[in-house]
Protein backbone atom coordinates (compact mmCIF):
# COMPACT_ATOMS: atom_id res chain seq x y z
CA UNK A 1 0.00 0.00 0.00
CA UNK A 2 1.07 3.53 -0.85
CA UNK A 3 1.44 6.38 1.86
CA UNK A 4 -2.29 7.76 0.88
CA UNK A 5 -3.45 4.62 1.29
CA UNK A 6 -2.38 3.53 4.79
CA UNK A 7 -3.48 7.09 5.99
CA UNK A 8 -6.96 6.66 4.95
CA UNK A 9 -7.08 3.35 6.38
CA UNK A 10 -5.19 4.63 9.50
CA UNK A 11 -8.26 7.57 9.55
CA UNK A 12 -11.39 5.28 9.20
CA UNK A 13 -9.34 3.45 12.44
CA UNK A 14 -7.17 0.79 11.32
CA UNK A 15 -4.26 0.81 13.56
CA UNK A 16 -1.81 -1.60 11.91
CA UNK A 17 -2.09 1.13 8.89
CA UNK A 18 -1.06 3.83 11.60
CA UNK A 19 1.82 1.74 12.81
CA UNK A 20 3.15 1.06 9.54
CA UNK A 21 3.28 5.10 8.86
CA UNK A 22 4.76 5.65 12.29
CA UNK A 23 7.27 2.66 11.47
CA UNK A 24 8.45 3.90 8.43
CA UNK A 25 9.49 7.38 9.91
CA UNK A 26 9.96 6.87 13.81
CA UNK A 27 13.79 5.99 13.30
CA UNK A 28 14.52 9.57 11.63
CA UNK A 29 11.74 11.58 14.27
CA UNK A 30 13.31 9.66 17.26
CA UNK A 31 16.97 10.30 15.88
CA UNK A 32 15.54 14.39 15.68
CA UNK A 33 13.81 14.39 19.05
CA UNK A 34 17.19 12.72 20.44
CA UNK A 35 19.38 15.23 19.95
CA UNK A 36 16.85 18.26 20.76
CA UNK A 37 15.88 16.28 24.28
CA UNK A 38 20.13 15.61 25.25
CA UNK A 39 18.86 12.77 26.66
CA UNK A 40 17.31 9.26 26.30
CA UNK A 41 14.62 9.65 28.77
CA UNK A 42 13.10 12.99 27.88
CA UNK A 43 13.26 11.76 24.52
CA UNK A 44 10.98 8.95 25.19
CA UNK A 45 8.73 11.15 27.05
CA UNK A 46 8.70 13.38 23.71
CA UNK A 47 8.58 10.24 21.61
CA UNK A 48 5.55 8.69 23.05
CA UNK A 49 3.97 12.24 23.60
CA UNK A 50 3.87 12.26 20.11
CA UNK A 51 2.73 9.56 18.55
CA UNK A 52 -0.19 9.74 21.25
CA UNK A 53 -0.81 12.89 19.37
CA UNK A 54 -0.27 11.31 15.93
CA UNK A 55 -3.27 8.46 16.85
CA UNK A 56 -5.67 11.35 18.28
CA UNK A 57 -5.14 13.85 15.36
CA UNK A 58 -4.77 11.23 12.35
CA UNK A 59 -8.60 11.94 11.55
CA UNK A 60 -6.74 15.24 11.03
CA UNK A 61 -4.61 15.01 8.62
CA UNK A 62 -5.07 16.97 5.29
CA UNK A 63 -2.07 15.57 3.09
CA UNK A 64 -0.80 18.93 2.81
CA UNK A 65 2.24 17.79 3.52
CA UNK A 66 4.15 14.23 3.70
CA UNK A 67 3.38 11.99 6.86
CA UNK A 68 6.82 12.32 7.81
CA UNK A 69 6.70 16.11 7.71
CA UNK A 70 3.80 16.02 9.74
CA UNK A 71 5.00 13.55 12.52
CA UNK A 72 8.25 15.90 12.50
CA UNK A 73 5.30 18.35 13.67
CA UNK A 74 3.74 17.32 16.14
CA UNK A 75 7.35 15.66 17.71
CA UNK A 76 8.79 19.74 17.31
CA UNK A 77 5.71 21.05 19.02
CA UNK A 78 6.00 18.16 21.99
CA UNK A 79 9.50 18.99 22.35
CA UNK A 80 8.78 22.72 22.38
CA UNK A 81 6.45 21.98 25.37
CA UNK A 82 8.62 20.11 26.84
CA UNK A 83 11.70 22.75 26.90
CA UNK A 84 9.50 26.02 27.03
CA UNK A 85 10.12 26.46 30.80
CA UNK A 86 13.80 25.93 30.58
CA UNK A 87 16.65 27.26 28.51
CA UNK A 88 15.15 30.75 27.81
CA UNK A 89 18.41 31.84 27.39
CA UNK A 90 18.96 34.30 24.17
CA UNK A 91 22.82 33.78 21.95
CA UNK A 92 24.91 36.64 21.58
CA UNK A 93 24.16 39.26 19.21
CA UNK A 94 25.94 38.20 15.84
CA UNK A 95 28.32 41.25 16.57
CA UNK A 96 29.63 39.37 19.76
CA UNK A 97 31.45 36.50 17.25
CA UNK A 98 33.19 39.00 15.37
CA UNK A 99 36.94 39.83 16.87
CA UNK A 100 37.11 43.10 18.22
CA UNK A 101 40.80 45.31 17.40
CA UNK A 102 41.04 46.49 20.25
CA UNK A 103 42.94 49.91 19.12
CA UNK A 104 40.86 50.63 16.14
CA UNK A 105 37.33 49.76 18.20
CA UNK A 106 36.04 47.99 15.32
CA UNK A 107 35.08 44.44 14.72
CA UNK A 108 37.76 42.74 12.31
CA UNK A 109 38.21 39.41 10.74
CA UNK A 110 41.59 38.47 13.28
CA UNK A 111 42.93 35.98 15.60
CA UNK A 112 39.53 33.50 14.72
CA UNK A 113 40.70 29.94 15.45
CA UNK A 114 39.98 28.93 11.55
CA UNK A 115 37.90 25.13 11.36
CA UNK A 116 35.64 23.23 9.33
CA UNK A 117 31.56 24.38 8.98
CA UNK A 118 29.64 22.33 11.80
CA UNK A 119 28.13 19.99 8.76
CA UNK A 120 31.31 18.96 7.88
CA UNK A 121 32.27 18.50 11.55
CA UNK A 122 29.29 16.32 11.84
CA UNK A 123 30.96 14.15 9.39
CA UNK A 124 34.00 12.94 11.39
CA UNK A 125 33.34 10.49 13.76
CA UNK A 126 36.17 11.96 16.12
CA UNK A 127 34.59 15.08 16.01
CA UNK A 128 31.00 14.14 16.49
CA UNK A 129 30.78 13.48 20.18
CA UNK A 130 32.56 17.33 21.03
CA UNK A 131 29.84 18.56 18.26
CA UNK A 132 26.42 16.62 20.14
CA UNK A 133 27.83 18.06 23.26
CA UNK A 134 27.98 21.90 22.10
CA UNK A 135 25.39 21.14 20.25
CA UNK A 136 23.20 20.16 23.55
CA UNK A 137 24.06 23.66 25.15
CA UNK A 138 22.62 25.76 22.73
CA UNK A 139 19.32 27.52 23.47
CA UNK A 140 16.54 25.80 22.33
CA UNK A 141 15.06 27.08 19.42
CA UNK A 142 18.80 27.51 17.75
CA UNK A 143 19.28 23.87 18.52
CA UNK A 144 16.11 23.26 16.94
CA UNK A 145 16.85 25.23 13.61
CA UNK A 146 20.22 23.61 13.17
CA UNK A 147 19.37 20.36 13.65
CA UNK A 148 16.81 20.67 11.24
CA UNK A 149 19.03 22.35 8.80
CA UNK A 150 22.20 20.50 9.27
CA UNK A 151 21.26 16.92 10.74
CA UNK A 152 18.04 16.51 8.62
CA UNK A 153 19.09 18.50 6.07
CA UNK A 154 16.00 20.16 5.45
CA UNK A 155 15.98 23.14 3.47
CA UNK A 156 15.52 26.42 5.25
CA UNK A 157 12.09 27.10 3.57
CA UNK A 158 11.43 23.71 5.50
CA UNK A 159 12.46 24.69 8.74
CA UNK A 160 10.83 27.78 8.79
CA UNK A 161 7.47 26.59 8.18
CA UNK A 162 8.30 23.49 11.07
CA UNK A 163 9.34 26.13 13.27
CA UNK A 164 6.92 28.45 12.70
CA UNK A 165 8.92 31.65 11.60
CA UNK A 166 9.44 33.48 8.44
CA UNK A 167 12.63 32.27 6.43
CA UNK A 168 14.03 35.35 7.84
CA UNK A 169 13.95 34.35 11.08
CA UNK A 170 14.86 31.05 10.52
CA UNK A 171 18.27 31.71 8.54
CA UNK A 172 18.92 34.23 11.75
CA UNK A 173 18.70 31.79 13.97
CA UNK A 174 20.35 28.97 12.12
CA UNK A 175 23.63 31.78 11.52
CA UNK A 176 23.38 32.72 15.35
CA UNK A 177 24.00 28.80 16.04
CA UNK A 178 26.20 28.38 13.37
CA UNK A 179 28.38 31.29 14.97
CA UNK A 180 27.57 30.23 18.63
CA UNK A 181 29.05 26.76 17.76
CA UNK A 182 31.87 28.11 15.86
CA UNK A 183 32.78 30.38 18.93
CA UNK A 184 32.55 27.62 21.50
CA UNK A 185 34.67 24.56 19.29
CA UNK A 186 37.66 27.61 18.36
CA UNK A 187 38.12 27.75 21.93
CA UNK A 188 37.70 24.39 22.56
CA UNK A 189 39.90 23.18 19.73
CA UNK A 190 42.44 26.34 21.06
CA UNK A 191 42.78 24.94 24.52
CA UNK A 192 43.57 21.52 22.94
CA UNK A 193 46.27 22.81 20.23
CA UNK A 194 47.37 24.94 23.12
CA UNK A 195 48.20 22.01 25.36
CA UNK A 196 50.21 20.48 22.44
CA UNK A 197 52.20 23.22 21.41
CA UNK A 198 53.01 23.89 25.15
Amino acid sequence: MNERELITKAQSGDFDAFIELVDTHKGKVYAMVRRLAGNRQDAEDIMQDTLLKAIDKIEQFRGDASFGTWLYSIALNQARAQFSKSQQADLRPIEDYLPMNSTAGRHEDIGLFDWQDPHQALESQQLRGILNEVVAELPYKYREAFLLRYVEELPVKEVARLTKQSEASAKSRILRARLALRDKLSRIFEAEYGKELS
